[in-house]
């Protein structure tokens, strides 16, 4: 059987496992937000950056990739290795609907509101804040959060806060 994975952030553009399909998908009941704190990735404990979360409410539009079974465990490996380094993230499993309609229980990690790295809901100025000047092992936090605006702008994908961030970004950087 393959394994579905939801993703809604830099997974959308930097999967790092093979999938044999990938397709949009809806999840309801969460949204994502820059509501995590990022001490390894793109960020610091000393600098932290932040990342996108899946918290809850409302719903939040990604890709569901479809992952062969013969690669499952690998890429499961992966996956956690990848988005468990601090165990800011619990893995579940969560119901989504893709763009053609069909329902899959997808692999994914929501936030966990327990954990020390969770921010919660910043403002527009904390958030910038801690998006400029953030780097960590998988590069600076400005360009993690312009990759995925871009990527949703794409894909016709209205998240008005992170493409509010996102010219505010690109505006510091012409200055």
């Amino acid at each position: 059987m393959s394994l579905f994975v939801f993703g809604y952030g830099s997974l959308m553009w930097r999967p790092g496992f093979p999938y044999e399909r990938k397709e949009f998908a809806t999840l309801r009941g969460r949204h994502r937000r820059l509501c995590v704190y990022s001490f390894v990735h793109r960020g610091t404990e000393t600098r932290p950056g932040l990342v996108l979360g899946l918290d809850r409410g409302g719903a939040c539009r990604g890709i569901v990739f479809t992952v062969a079974e013969a690669e499952r465990s690998n890429v499961v490996a992966y996956l956690r290795a990848r988005e468990q380094v601090t165990l800011v993230y619990k893995e579940v499993v969560v119901p989504v609907v893709t763009a053609s309609g069909a329902a899959v229980e997808a692999l994914a990690y929501v936030v966990d509101r327990t954990h020390r790295q969770y921010a919660g809901k910043l403002s527009l100025d904390e958030t910038l804040g801690h998006v400029c000047g953030a780097a960590g092992m998988s590069g600076a936090n400005e360009d993690y959060v312009l990759a995925t605006a871009d990527l949703l702008t794409e894909a016709g994908i209205a998240d008005p806060r992170l493409h509010t961030l996102a010219a505010r970004l690109r505006q510091r950087a012409a200055a």
